[in-house]
């Protein structure tokens, strides 16, 4: 007798984990198939109807209007400020109307120059978005453009950089801690 009720409990065991395992088996494959949706759905699935496909609309606003756009973060969070920062803040900065004046002009060049750069970026994403949506596309082309559109971001991150290169020097080593701390980054220097 208690050899069948221990084998009637074995069994009960397979069963009960064959169950299961059924479970789980089909709960993997819900899994897999929820897996394979959110693989199939493209997280650039909305991008397709933008007027340059490799620009937002706010990087393409970023760019014709000489907005920094994240490229002085180098020099942004080791303590070299930042040109329009620095004018925004020139009250709680305690600035000379001189200090102003140099950083104003820093400001006006670098703005300038990168305006300028930014729309050649944007004509020349617009020109390769262009050839591949019209098929006119060849590897000469996807050189060509790529290059230039690389040349021409290196030049303007060096405008913006530079320009925060420049606003240090006008600035007192007092000005600059004052501008880390309103700027909320931590003692850099």
């Amino acid at each position: 007798m208690k050899r069948i009720r221990m084998l009637a409990l074995g069994v009960a065991a397979v069963l009960s984990a064959c169950g299961l395992a059924g479970e789980d088996h089909e709960r993997d494959l819900a899994g897999e198939h929820t897996l394979q949706a959110e693989h199939n759905h493209s997280p650039y699935a909305n991008h397709q109807t933008r007027d340059i496909k490799a620009l937002s609309a706010d990087e393409v606003e970023g760019y014709l209007s000489g907005a920094g756009l994240g490229m002085a973060l180098p020099a942004e969070l080791n303590g070299y400020p930042g040109p329009r920062h620095v004018l925004e803040l020139a009250d709680s900065l305690e600035l000379s109307q001189e200090q102003i004046a140099a950083v104003r002009r820093i400001f006006d060049s670098m703005e300038s120059q990168a305006i300028d750069l930014g729309a050649q970026v944007v004509e020349l994403e617009r020109q390769l978005d262009a050839a591949f949506g019209e098929r006119t596309i060849s590897p000469a082309t996807v050189t060509t453009l790529t290059n230039e559109i690389a040349r021409l971001q290196g030049q303007l991150r060096g405008v913006h950089l530079q320009a925060h290169l420049e606003v240090t020097d006008v600035l007192t080593p007092g000005q600059r801690l004052a501008y880390d701390r309103l700027r909320g980054y931590e003692a850099i220097h």
